[in-house]
């Protein structure tokens, strides 16, 4: 197969937030950006976030980044690195205020400063009593910062390659990374993609597990892509349940509803989590609130036929004011689970959200990889931003609204970093004489393929496996049975069989190659789930239920070649502040 070249300063690959926040920072210097994405930009799953992005403005009482920080820190049970948290945070009033300026359309006070509404976690004086930090554009923020972005992109001139799929990172004998393989979805042709340095946006990878509020783009292919390049993957054991998806459908129902004065009740009519969070009740982090609802569930207290949900009530708000802050809710409440949330109660469930691991990298998002001997060194030329990352600032659980934040805030860090390194100074450097094959290679392997798996059976059997042996509530036995499974599952995956090639779209091969991404993400999580003998925010243990900070105050990295863990230090250590020692998390 002939193989294209094109040449430029700067490939993205993906157009979420991240992605064309950092595009945004190069193009405006005059730098030569590619973004590369499977979806036109403003569809990227940016546009499904809803709550808002938290800035500590102070707009409806008194807030302080420092505050931020810790609740960041509290949130990520201790597991985020404090010199990243303490960066982000103090970045975020600034990163805010940029959006307003470009024209993101927040809602605002009646004095014209941007509406801020209370969300899960978010304190005052260092946990003493709720405020509200999160900004909002009713509840559609992520889609008013996409469009927001998208545009300036436009007018800043970027390349976008729309309903593209990179493949596979190009490393050279000096392990730098000189661009992307990628396939033009509707044609099937393959491009080299050289580029000074490479950025890693690819979003997460929800589509591992069956119950998830992700689009079907997020396969986890700057995963993938990451681990085929022999690159480390941080901290997959933690992935966040949303206490609120739709029951039996999964579509987010913003945690803005709670913020926004919703409460959670079991089938008696209970507040139930006035128990577990005296404090915060409805309002904690979202670990806690997604157990205590599977509590209530395993107890005999949900409701519905089956007693396989809780109800998510908002109607005491009125309807005026769910109108108004809340318009996407009562649709979305409507179509997917008909009912009328003026009127009456949603039916909820936890479901799969957020990726808290990933690629891992600095402040700076260079993406950095790990030794045998346990030494760290960057990847030259490869960064990594957004869900796909692990800065890593959520730590074991995220902090709600903090995903935004973090798209913004490290997209643009980016690309500062990028446009005042050494990098775009220098020419390109040659590339391998092999830089297409592998991704030739496996392209070749699914169109010669005349029997084997269905796509869709392979791809259904890793999410059926990894609902059931890496839920809400995990065990030793249910996490050994997990690895054996997917590893089962892994073999079955080589061998991907397209059906009758004169009928096959390219789509078929689109979705052949994310199964390859998905198979490596599922594989990084179990793996790293079944070692991690503690429980620590969205990794509940059940045969482990104590954090252990002397044995697991460390980061896990999994590496593909050898299906093998490896260790590093959390830095413990913010940029000027004193450490925030780890604590009991009570709420």
């Amino acid at each position: 197969m002939a193989v294209n070249k094109r040449k430029f300063d700067v490939v993205i690959v993906g157009a979420g937030g991240s992605g064309l926040r950092c595009a945004l920072q190069l193009a405006r210097a005059g730098h030569d950006v590619a973004v590369l994405s499977k979806v036109f930009p403003t569809r990227s799953h940016t546009v499904a976030a809803q709550g808002g992005i938290s800035a500590s403005l102070g707009n409806m009482s008194e807030d302080h980044w420092y505050w931020h920080m810790f609740d960041t820190v509290k949130g990520s049970d201790y597991l985020g690195d404090q010199d990243a948290i303490e960066f982000m945070c103090r970045e975020a009033p600034s990163a805010v205020y940029e959006l307003e300026h470009m024209g993101m359309p927040f809602d605002r006070n009646p004095d014209g400063t941007i509406y801020q509404r209370p969300f899960g976690g978010h304190t005052a004086n260092l946990g003493e009593k709720p405020v509200q930090r999160a900004c909002a554009a009713a509840d559609r923020t992520g889609h008013a910062l996409l469009h927001t972005l998208y545009q300036q992109n436009v007018a800043a001139r970027t390349h976008f390659f729309v309903e593209w799929m990179a493949l596979d990172l190009i490393r050279d004998a000096d392990g730098d990374v000189l661009g992307v393989v990628a396939m033009e979805m509707e044609s099937g042709e393959v491009t080299i993609l050289e580029a000074k340095a490479t950025v890693l946006a690819t979003g997460g990878a929800g589509r591992i597990f069956a119950a998830s509020t992700n689009a079907y783009i997020n396969t986890g292919d700057g995963l993938g892509m990451a681990a085929r390049a022999g690159i480390a993957l941080q901290d997959m054991e933690f992935w966040q349940f949303h206490p609120t998806g739709v029951a039996g459908a999964g579509v987010l129902i913003t945690e803005g509803v709670r913020g926004e004065g919703g409460i959670l009740l079991n089938a008696n009519g209970e507040r139930f989590m006035e128990r577990y969070a005296p404090t915060y009740k409805d309002l904690a982090p979202r670990d806690f609130v997604s157990r205590s609802m599977d509590q209530e569930i395993k107890e005999g207290r949900g409701a519905g036929p089956n007693k396989d949900y809780v109800l998510l009530k908002l109607d005491h708000l009125g309807a005026e004011t769910i109108h108004k802050r809340l318009p996407s809710i009562a649709e979305i409440a409507l179509k997917f689970a008909n009912v009328d949330c003026t009127k009456e109660p949603i039916p909820v469930v936890p479901t799969i959200h957020y990726q808290m691991g990933g690629v891992p990298a600095n402040l700076h998002s260079q993406v950095l990889t790990v030794g045998a001997d346990g030494s760290e060194r960057i990847v030259g030329g490869l960064y990594a931003i957004g869900e796909c990352s692990c800065v890593s600032v959520h730590g074991a659980n995220r902090l709600g609204t903090n995903s935004l934040l973090d798209l913004v805030v490290f997209g643009r860090a980016a690309g500062n970093h990028i446009g005042s390194s050494d990098l775009l100074k220098h020419s390109h450097k040659p590339l391998p004489t092999d830089a297409a094959d592998a991704s030739l290679a496996r392209l070749a392997r699914l169109d010669a393929s005349t029997s084997g798996e269905s796509i869709q059976h392979v791809a259904n059997d890793i999410r059926a496996s990894m609902q059931k042996h890496c839920g809400v509530f995990r065990t030793s036995e249910l996490l050994r049975e997990g690895v054996g499974a997917i590893g089962e599952i892994a073999q079955r995956a080589q061998n991907i069989h397209l059906k009758d090639k004169s009928k096959v779209f390219n789509t078929a091969r689109v979705e052949a190659l994310e199964v390859e991404n998905l198979i490596e993400t599922a594989k990084a999580t179990i793996v790293s789930a079944e070692a991690r003998q503690e429980s620590r925010g969205a990794h509940s243990h059940r045969d482990h239920p104590e954090r252990d900070d002397v044995n697991w105050l460390k980061h896990t990295l999994w590496f593909s070649e050898g299906n093998r863990l490896s260790y590093r230090a959390v830095q413990m250590k913010p940029l000027s502040v004193d450490t925030f020692k780890p604590k009991a998390r009570t709420f």
